[in-house]
């Protein structure tokens, strides 16, 4: 853990030394939005003990009788963003599953836009971590993931987003995908 910890920073330093002609004081924009697609969670573990405890997290989630430990829904929801420097960010959402038991989860993640010279389209990677509200949390997640904002018009875009991850439960860890598009702003 602490390697990982100690080579992301390391990464992040190296990002932004190596932009010397851009300077991080600059005026920060802003985007806000909103998100929309489909979140699906399944879980995996060993041990009876563990999967008792992922059956009664899909039976809040799933609301069934589904064996295979995956239930999908559909997530939206608004979401905000500081760019700074035109190459990094700072994202909060706020989304809502449809998933039985209404799983809401408040995700904070760290962005970085990469620069294609020429190009209108800002694909970018991001990680952070988030917490996702359901009976019997709130359980820490790790999302991790990457997409793209395409322009449509002046200040608006349309983004295609992928996030993966962890969810840690009690005494478990289930596995987040999403895959969402939306609509931002940049103010």
């Amino acid at each position: 853990m602490k390697r990982s910890v100690t080579a992301l920073t390391v990464l992040a330093l190296a990002l932004m030394i190596a932009r010397p002609e851009r300077s991080l004081a600059q005026q920060p924009t802003w985007q806000v939005g909103m998100r929309l697609g489909l979140s699906i969670f399944t879980g995996y573990g060993t041990g009876s003990t563990t999967n008792q405890v992922l059956n009664q997290f899909f039976q809040l989630v799933n609301q069934s009788t589904n064996n295979s430990g995956t239930s999908a829904g559909l997530q939206l929801g608004p979401t905000g963003e500081v760019i700074f420097n035109h190459t990094y960010a700072i994202v909060t959402a706020f989304n809502i599953n449809t998933q039985g038991g209404t799983p809401i989860e408040w995700q904070n993640t760290f962005k970085y836009y990469f620069n294609i010279p020429g190009s209108k389209i800002r694909p970018y990677a991001d990680a952070g971590f988030s917490l996702v509200f359901v009976t019997g949390g709130p359980y820490f997640g790790i999302p991790f993931g990457g997409g793209a904002l395409f322009p449509i018009a002046k200040n608006l875009y349309i983004p295609a987003d992928l996030q993966l991850g962890p969810v840690f439960l009690t005494g478990q860890t289930a596995f987040a995908i999403e895959a969402t598009t939306g609509i931002r702003f940049e103010l």
